[in-house]
Protein backbone atom coordinates (compact mmCIF):
# COMPACT_ATOMS: atom_id res chain seq x y z
CA UNK A 1 0.00 0.00 0.00
CA UNK A 2 1.67 3.58 -1.01
CA UNK A 3 -0.09 7.00 0.52
CA UNK A 4 0.02 9.69 -1.53
CA UNK A 5 -1.36 13.90 0.22
CA UNK A 6 -3.45 15.40 -2.35
CA UNK A 7 -1.85 19.01 -3.13
CA UNK A 8 -3.64 21.92 -4.54
CA UNK A 9 -2.98 21.04 -8.56
CA UNK A 10 -5.07 17.84 -7.76
CA UNK A 11 -7.92 19.88 -5.83
CA UNK A 12 -11.22 19.05 -7.12
CA UNK A 13 -10.48 16.36 -9.88
CA UNK A 14 -12.23 12.59 -9.97
CA UNK A 15 -10.87 10.06 -7.97
CA UNK A 16 -9.87 8.12 -11.11
CA UNK A 17 -8.22 10.68 -12.60
CA UNK A 18 -6.48 11.53 -9.59
CA UNK A 19 -5.06 7.94 -9.58
CA UNK A 20 -3.93 8.58 -13.33
CA UNK A 21 -1.95 11.60 -12.34
CA UNK A 22 -0.58 10.23 -9.03
CA UNK A 23 0.72 7.00 -10.24
CA UNK A 24 1.82 6.84 -14.24
CA UNK A 25 1.59 3.15 -14.71
CA UNK A 26 -1.95 3.18 -13.71
CA UNK A 27 -4.28 3.46 -16.47
CA UNK A 28 -8.15 5.26 -15.70
CA UNK A 29 -9.90 2.10 -16.52
CA UNK A 30 -7.63 0.04 -13.99
CA UNK A 31 -7.76 2.71 -11.42
CA UNK A 32 -12.01 2.11 -12.11
CA UNK A 33 -11.19 -1.43 -11.33
CA UNK A 34 -9.10 -0.98 -8.38
CA UNK A 35 -11.17 1.65 -6.96
CA UNK A 36 -13.94 -0.68 -7.33
CA UNK A 37 -11.98 -3.31 -5.64
CA UNK A 38 -11.38 -1.35 -2.50
CA UNK A 39 -7.59 -1.34 -3.56
CA UNK A 40 -7.88 2.61 -3.65
CA UNK A 41 -8.91 4.28 -0.23
CA UNK A 42 -9.85 7.86 0.44
CA UNK A 43 -8.60 8.44 3.94
CA UNK A 44 -8.81 5.31 4.69
CA UNK A 45 -12.14 4.58 3.32
CA UNK A 46 -13.24 3.25 0.22
CA UNK A 47 -14.58 5.66 -2.17
CA UNK A 48 -16.21 6.01 -5.58
CA UNK A 49 -14.86 6.64 -9.04
CA UNK A 50 -16.78 9.85 -9.38
CA UNK A 51 -16.03 11.63 -5.65
CA UNK A 52 -14.02 14.82 -6.01
CA UNK A 53 -10.46 14.54 -4.29
CA UNK A 54 -9.74 17.96 -2.34
CA UNK A 55 -6.78 19.31 -0.57
CA UNK A 56 -5.14 17.24 2.02
CA UNK A 57 -6.77 13.87 1.16
CA UNK A 58 -4.64 10.67 1.78
CA UNK A 59 -5.31 8.66 -0.95
CA UNK A 60 -3.67 5.21 -0.63
CA UNK A 61 -3.03 2.72 -3.26
CA UNK A 62 -2.62 -1.18 -3.51
CA UNK A 63 -1.47 -2.65 -6.78
CA UNK A 64 -2.22 -6.54 -6.28
CA UNK A 65 0.24 -8.96 -8.33
CA UNK A 66 -1.08 -9.43 -11.07
CA UNK A 67 -2.89 -13.18 -12.27
CA UNK A 68 -1.88 -15.31 -14.87
CA UNK A 69 -4.22 -15.26 -17.79
CA UNK A 70 -6.20 -17.65 -19.57
CA UNK A 71 -4.83 -17.09 -22.66
CA UNK A 72 -2.63 -19.93 -24.02
CA UNK A 73 0.49 -19.36 -25.62
CA UNK A 74 0.40 -21.36 -28.60
CA UNK A 75 3.94 -21.58 -30.94
CA UNK A 76 2.47 -19.47 -34.21
CA UNK A 77 5.13 -17.79 -36.53
CA UNK A 78 5.35 -14.11 -36.44
CA UNK A 79 8.04 -12.02 -38.11
CA UNK A 80 8.96 -9.53 -35.12
CA UNK A 81 10.44 -6.23 -36.59
CA UNK A 82 11.11 -4.93 -33.05
CA UNK A 83 11.64 -5.76 -29.25
CA UNK A 84 12.48 -4.56 -26.35
CA UNK A 85 11.83 -4.47 -22.36
CA UNK A 86 8.70 -2.25 -23.44
CA UNK A 87 7.08 -3.26 -26.45
CA UNK A 88 6.83 -5.55 -29.32
CA UNK A 89 6.57 -4.79 -32.97
CA UNK A 90 5.12 -7.29 -35.15
CA UNK A 91 4.32 -8.01 -39.21
CA UNK A 92 0.47 -9.51 -38.87
CA UNK A 93 -0.03 -12.00 -41.05
CA UNK A 94 -3.64 -11.82 -43.52
CA UNK A 95 -6.17 -13.97 -41.82
CA UNK A 96 -5.07 -13.72 -37.91
CA UNK A 97 -7.50 -12.50 -35.87
CA UNK A 98 -5.71 -10.00 -33.11
CA UNK A 99 -7.37 -10.75 -29.84
CA UNK A 100 -9.15 -14.36 -28.63
CA UNK A 101 -12.86 -13.85 -28.54
CA UNK A 102 -16.14 -15.43 -29.20
CA UNK A 103 -15.70 -17.47 -32.76
CA UNK A 104 -12.05 -17.33 -32.09
CA UNK A 105 -10.58 -18.41 -29.14
CA UNK A 106 -7.11 -19.50 -30.12
CA UNK A 107 -4.55 -18.83 -32.93
CA UNK A 108 -5.19 -15.44 -32.50
CA UNK A 109 -2.06 -12.91 -32.23
CA UNK A 110 -2.06 -12.46 -28.63
CA UNK A 111 -1.96 -16.08 -28.41
CA UNK A 112 1.81 -15.76 -30.44
CA UNK A 113 2.85 -12.95 -28.59
CA UNK A 114 1.72 -15.27 -24.91
CA UNK A 115 4.53 -17.74 -26.59
CA UNK A 116 7.45 -15.52 -27.90
CA UNK A 117 7.47 -13.03 -24.82
CA UNK A 118 7.42 -15.97 -21.90
CA UNK A 119 8.40 -14.37 -19.01
CA UNK A 120 8.85 -10.58 -20.17
CA UNK A 121 5.31 -9.78 -19.59
CA UNK A 122 4.30 -7.69 -16.57
CA UNK A 123 0.65 -6.98 -15.39
CA UNK A 124 -1.60 -4.98 -17.63
CA UNK A 125 -5.34 -4.62 -16.47
CA UNK A 126 -4.50 -7.20 -13.33
CA UNK A 127 -3.00 -9.86 -15.78
CA UNK A 128 0.05 -10.63 -17.01
CA UNK A 129 -1.04 -10.47 -21.09
CA UNK A 130 0.17 -8.58 -24.22
CA UNK A 131 -1.34 -5.04 -23.95
CA UNK A 132 -3.51 -4.53 -27.39
CA UNK A 133 -3.21 -0.79 -27.97
CA UNK A 134 -4.65 -0.90 -31.39
CA UNK A 135 -5.72 -3.59 -34.28
CA UNK A 136 -5.56 -4.67 -37.18
CA UNK A 137 -8.45 -6.26 -39.56
CA UNK A 138 -8.22 -10.15 -39.41
CA UNK A 139 -7.62 -9.72 -43.51
CA UNK A 140 -5.38 -6.63 -42.88
CA UNK A 141 -1.73 -7.20 -42.84
CA UNK A 142 1.02 -5.36 -41.13
CA UNK A 143 3.05 -3.62 -38.59
CA UNK A 144 1.46 -3.39 -34.99
CA UNK A 145 2.61 -2.26 -31.76
CA UNK A 146 2.19 -4.51 -28.86
CA UNK A 147 2.49 -3.53 -25.29
CA UNK A 148 4.78 -5.67 -22.59
CA UNK A 149 3.77 -3.32 -19.59
CA UNK A 150 1.26 -0.99 -18.05
CA UNK A 151 3.47 1.93 -18.23
CA UNK A 152 4.02 1.39 -22.19
CA UNK A 153 0.35 0.31 -22.96
CA UNK A 154 -0.89 3.24 -21.19
CA UNK A 155 1.43 5.94 -23.26
CA UNK A 156 1.06 4.45 -26.21
CA UNK A 157 -2.83 4.36 -25.84
CA UNK A 158 -2.32 8.21 -24.90
CA UNK A 159 -0.57 8.73 -28.20
CA UNK A 160 -3.24 7.27 -30.04
CA UNK A 161 -5.56 9.09 -28.71
CA UNK A 162 -3.46 12.68 -29.35
CA UNK A 163 -2.94 11.84 -32.67
CA UNK A 164 0.57 11.64 -32.31
CA UNK A 165 1.49 8.12 -34.03
CA UNK A 166 1.90 7.97 -37.97
CA UNK A 167 0.34 5.22 -39.71
CA UNK A 168 1.33 4.51 -43.14
CA UNK A 169 -1.07 1.89 -45.12
CA UNK A 170 -0.98 0.81 -48.75
CA UNK A 171 -3.86 -0.73 -51.11
CA UNK A 172 -4.95 -2.05 -54.00
CA UNK A 173 -8.77 -0.49 -55.20
CA UNK A 174 -10.69 -1.43 -57.50
CA UNK A 175 -11.23 1.33 -60.34
CA UNK A 176 -8.84 4.15 -61.62
CA UNK A 177 -8.72 7.61 -59.60
CA UNK A 178 -8.11 10.38 -61.37
CA UNK A 179 -7.07 12.86 -58.82
CA UNK A 180 -3.27 12.41 -57.39
CA UNK A 181 -4.08 13.19 -53.83
CA UNK A 182 -7.03 13.73 -52.08
CA UNK A 183 -8.77 13.61 -48.02
CA UNK A 184 -11.83 11.46 -47.58
CA UNK A 185 -13.95 13.22 -44.78
CA UNK A 186 -16.91 11.65 -43.81
CA UNK A 187 -18.58 10.39 -41.04
CA UNK A 188 -18.00 6.56 -39.88
CA UNK A 189 -20.47 4.60 -37.27
CA UNK A 190 -22.54 1.02 -37.10
CA UNK A 191 -24.55 0.30 -40.36
CA UNK A 192 -28.64 0.98 -39.67
CA UNK A 193 -29.06 -1.62 -42.15
CA UNK A 194 -26.52 -4.74 -40.86
CA UNK A 195 -24.90 -4.35 -37.51
CA UNK A 196 -22.11 -5.97 -37.93
CA UNK A 197 -21.22 -3.15 -40.74
CA UNK A 198 -19.70 0.07 -40.50
CA UNK A 199 -20.89 2.83 -42.95
CA UNK A 200 -20.71 6.67 -43.69
CA UNK A 201 -23.22 8.20 -41.54
CA UNK A 202 -24.17 11.26 -40.23
CA UNK A 203 -24.07 10.29 -36.74
CA UNK A 204 -20.85 8.61 -36.94
CA UNK A 205 -17.74 10.02 -35.19
CA UNK A 206 -15.15 11.79 -37.29
CA UNK A 207 -13.07 10.12 -39.46
CA UNK A 208 -10.39 11.57 -42.03
CA UNK A 209 -8.42 9.48 -44.58
CA UNK A 210 -5.61 11.04 -46.54
CA UNK A 211 -4.64 9.16 -49.98
CA UNK A 212 -1.67 9.67 -52.50
CA UNK A 213 -2.06 7.30 -55.74
CA UNK A 214 1.27 5.40 -56.24
CA UNK A 215 0.21 3.76 -59.65
CA UNK A 216 -2.88 3.56 -62.26
CA UNK A 217 -3.15 -0.29 -63.58
CA UNK A 218 -5.39 -0.75 -66.05
CA UNK A 219 -9.34 -0.94 -63.76
CA UNK A 220 -7.06 -1.13 -60.91
CA UNK A 221 -5.11 1.67 -58.17
CA UNK A 222 -2.42 1.24 -55.87
CA UNK A 223 -2.74 3.51 -52.87
CA UNK A 224 -0.77 5.06 -49.81
CA UNK A 225 -2.96 5.85 -47.12
CA UNK A 226 -2.57 7.92 -44.10
CA UNK A 227 -5.35 8.44 -41.35
CA UNK A 228 -5.97 10.24 -38.92
CA UNK A 229 -8.88 8.88 -36.74
CA UNK A 230 -8.63 4.89 -36.31
CA UNK A 231 -12.85 4.45 -36.72
CA UNK A 232 -13.09 0.60 -37.26
CA UNK A 233 -12.84 -0.46 -40.76
CA UNK A 234 -12.31 3.38 -41.92
CA UNK A 235 -10.21 2.68 -44.84
CA UNK A 236 -12.34 0.02 -46.37
CA UNK A 237 -15.74 1.97 -45.56
CA UNK A 238 -14.53 4.85 -46.70
CA UNK A 239 -12.92 3.67 -50.39
CA UNK A 240 -16.05 1.73 -51.09
CA UNK A 241 -18.18 4.77 -50.14
CA UNK A 242 -16.15 6.79 -52.81
CA UNK A 243 -16.60 3.94 -55.43
CA UNK A 244 -12.99 2.28 -55.00
CA UNK A 245 -13.39 -0.34 -52.86
CA UNK A 246 -10.46 -2.16 -51.66
CA UNK A 247 -10.23 -5.47 -53.93
CA UNK A 248 -10.93 -8.60 -52.25
CA UNK A 249 -13.11 -6.92 -49.74
CA UNK A 250 -15.74 -9.55 -49.09
CA UNK A 251 -17.87 -7.20 -46.89
CA UNK A 252 -17.57 -3.37 -48.49
CA UNK A 253 -17.49 -4.88 -52.10
CA UNK A 254 -18.53 -8.04 -53.99
CA UNK A 255 -14.77 -9.44 -53.16
CA UNK A 256 -14.70 -10.38 -56.55
CA UNK A 257 -10.70 -10.51 -58.84
CA UNK A 258 -9.02 -12.05 -61.46
CA UNK A 259 -6.02 -12.72 -58.75
CA UNK A 260 -8.29 -15.05 -56.80
CA UNK A 261 -7.08 -12.78 -53.37
CA UNK A 262 -9.62 -13.65 -50.80
CA UNK A 263 -9.79 -11.03 -48.21
CA UNK A 264 -8.93 -7.46 -48.60
CA UNK A 265 -5.75 -6.23 -50.47
CA UNK A 266 -4.63 -3.89 -47.78
CA UNK A 267 -1.44 -3.66 -45.57
CA UNK A 268 -0.23 -1.77 -43.00
CA UNK A 269 3.25 -0.73 -44.03
CA UNK A 270 4.84 1.84 -41.82
CA UNK A 271 4.37 3.01 -38.03
CA UNK A 272 6.25 6.07 -37.01
CA UNK A 273 5.61 6.91 -32.82
CA UNK A 274 7.75 8.18 -29.53
CA UNK A 275 9.48 4.84 -27.54
CA UNK A 276 7.56 5.03 -24.23
CA UNK A 277 10.29 4.88 -22.42
CA UNK A 278 13.54 6.41 -24.11
CA UNK A 279 10.77 8.88 -26.07
CA UNK A 280 13.08 8.33 -29.30
CA UNK A 281 10.89 8.45 -32.46
CA UNK A 282 10.66 5.43 -34.04
CA UNK A 283 9.92 4.46 -37.60
CA UNK A 284 9.11 0.77 -38.47
CA UNK A 285 8.21 -0.37 -41.89
CA UNK A 286 6.19 -3.75 -42.37
CA UNK A 287 7.03 -5.41 -46.19
CA UNK A 288 4.40 -6.15 -48.30
CA UNK A 289 3.09 -9.98 -48.00
CA UNK A 290 4.44 -12.27 -50.84
CA UNK A 291 1.09 -12.38 -52.47
CA UNK A 292 0.58 -8.19 -52.37
CA UNK A 293 3.99 -8.72 -53.96
CA UNK A 294 3.12 -11.33 -56.83
CA UNK A 295 -0.58 -8.87 -58.06
CA UNK A 296 1.50 -5.89 -57.82
CA UNK A 297 4.42 -7.76 -60.11
CA UNK A 298 1.19 -9.08 -62.40
CA UNK A 299 -0.14 -5.64 -63.04
CA UNK A 300 3.50 -4.47 -63.63
CA UNK A 301 4.21 -6.77 -66.39
CA UNK A 302 0.87 -6.05 -67.91
CA UNK A 303 1.58 -2.56 -68.76
CA UNK A 304 4.80 -3.36 -70.47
Amino acid sequence: MKDYMIEEELNGIRLDKCIVSLDNEISRETAQRLITEENILVNGKSSKASYKVAIGDKISINKPEPKKTDIVPQDIPIEILYEDADIIVVNKPKGMVVHPANGNPDGTLVNAIMNICKDSLSGIGGEIRPGIVHRLDKDTSGVLIVAKNDKAHINISEQIKNRKVRKIYIALVRGVIKDDEATIDMPIGRSTKDRKKMAVTKSGKPAITHFKVLKRYSGYTLLELKIDTGRTHQIRVHLSQIGYPVVGDEVYSNGKNPFGVKGQMLHAREIEFIHPTTKERMKIEAPLPTYFQEVIDKLDKEMI
